[in-house]
């Protein structure tokens, strides 16, 4: 990756203070023209680093530009508005930080930047039922706005060598950072607090390219690190995730939904999950993307609802099929737990309108899509148990029962109830399974594995309670 650090000296002479434009960190005084002022006035000198002091600094969208480091002292809190009119929109969403088609942009120190997301998006609510604003994508089956018309904290769109660094990101009233076709991208231990409101996703990266996140903390009422894909045109390649903390009330890290270009060459390790409800790993292609050289590995995830998912669908355009290729999942500790693992958050995930049993990891293709050289090695995992077959029950000789689901949302209760407690695989060309133990805390009466429409399975490797009277692999014949 290119050293976005080499800055030129005459850069790093020039230093200025928000408070020289007249900024006040009263809390009360809106400082968006003022420090909108500084950010220009740094980048017409060439560039360098525009300081944000200790105080509150309440201020609506600034447009960051090329070589402008906006540096957050310690104790500096950059505060958005709640007046949706304080704020404007470049690209997808309206955002607290802006940037489009601007290079060498940093925003970095030990300060803090909150959104007054809740507050933001419940003023909205209020002017939409005062008639005030005409929300044409309001949802009314949960009395929100919907994201559109939301603020996010930061969404810098066709921008290259980016940093985002030592800062702490909280309270979006919909996603907090969106990197949209963004390349040389360098987000490295940030700290994002957000169950402020809903769609609170962590970090959004959206066909973007030469990408390293590490050593991030990030607890969030939606998905933790999301890969999207809007532009059928492109693909998110040479992407780096490592050395991060995740709590989520939906996914800890996910590849998808949205995956219309592509996914290559992805890299995560060293991540640490805990109490989140849905998937640690989930990777997703349903609507036509190329996914291949995925490689996943040193995953420990405690107290979350599922392990990993990885799933290929169809759900809009049927002309296009997608494909999922040369993806390994290696080296993962995982407890699952039978209750919500996200009790107790400011907001939960919804929940499900079915009974069910434990639902197992799964990875799962669709008929004529193959899911093509899956890998997963050294993988433990250790399952609730407790399952009543007066709840749901699907037999081995009804296992072809289960639905396809091929243009449903893709999700690891997608399914709902499944034949096995352990893993579900259908619909895959070369699998090795190498060094997988899975337990049980209390008993199950369902088997350990199951699958359907399996060609060549190169290694079959795994270590399950032994119970004399049961199966606990079933495989069904091609």
């Amino acid at each position: 990756m290119r050293n976005n650090r080499d800055v030129s000296a005459k850069q790093q002479e020039n230093i200025y203070n928000i408070v020289d434009f007249g900024a006040k960190g009263n809390g009360d005084f809106l400082n968006t023209k003022c420090i909108q002022k500084g950010i220009d006035t740094v980048h017409e000198a060439g560039g360098g680093k525009l300081i944000i002091p200790k105080g509150i600094f309440l201020c609506g969208s600034l447009v960051l530009k090329s070589k402008v480091e906006l540096h957050l002292t310690k104790g500096a809190i950059l505060l958005g508005s709640t007046d949706p009119s304080d704020y404007q929109q470049l690209s997808r969403f309206p955002a607290l930080l802006l940037a489009e088609a601007e290079s060498h942009i940093s925003l970095t120190g030990e300060g803090k930047i909150d959104g007054q997301g809740r507050e933001l998006a419940l003023n909205i609510n209020e002017l939409y039922y005062q008639g005030k604003i005409a929300e044409k994508n309001y949802h009314h089956k949960r009395n929100r706005p919907k994201e559109c018309e939301r603020v996010q904290l930061i969404e810098f769109s066709h921008c290259e060598n980016i940093i985002i660094r030592d800062v702490t990101l909280k309270n979006s009233s919909t996603w907090v950072q969106t990197y949209i076709e963004c390349r040389f991208l360098e987000i490295e231990q940030i700290k994002v607090e957000s169950n402020a409101f809903y769609n609170n996703d962590a970090i959004d990266i959206v066909d973007c390219q030469d990408v390293v996140i590490s050593h991030c903390d990030l607890n969030t009422a939606d998905d933790g690190i999301t890969l999207k894909s809007f532009n059928p045109a492109f693909f998110n390649e040479r992407i780096t995730i490592q050395h991060c903390q995740v709590r989520s009330s939906s996914n800890a890290i996910k590849l998808g939904t949205e995956s219309f270009g592509g996914f290559r060459d992805i890299k995560i390790h060293d991540i640490m999950v805990y109490d989140t409800y849905r998937s640690a790993i989930a990777l997703e292609s349903v609507d036509g993307a190329v996914m291949e050289n995925i490689s996943v590995s040193k995953i420990a995830a405690f107290h979350t609802g599922n392990a990993f998912f990885i799933r290929l669908g169809q759900r809009q355009d049927k002309n296009k099929k997608g494909c999922m290729r040369n993806i390994t999942i290696e080296d993962v500790i995982a407890d699952i737990t039978a209750e919500r693992a996200d009790a107790g958050y400011p907001l939960q995930g919804p929940g499900v309108s079915f009974f069910h049993n434990p639902i197992p990891a799964s990875v799962t293709g669709i008929p004529g899509s193959l899911l093509e050289n899956i890998q997963l090695q050294n993988i433990r995992i250790l399952y609730p148990g407790d399952a009543n077959p007066g709840r749901a029950l699907i037999p081995e000789q009804r296992m072809t029962s289960v639905p396809e689901n091929v243009d449903h949302y893709p999700e690891y209760t997608m399914f709902e109830e499944l034949p096995c407690w352990g893993l579900y695989l259908r619909h895959i060309k070369k699998l090795k399974l190498a060094n997988i133990t899975m337990r049980l805390k209390k008993g199950d009466f369902r088997p350990a594995i199951c699958g359907e429409d399996i060609e060549d399975i190169l290694e079959l490797g795994v270590d399950l309670p032994y119970e004399p009277d049961k199966k606990q692999i079933i495989f069904l014949p091609v």
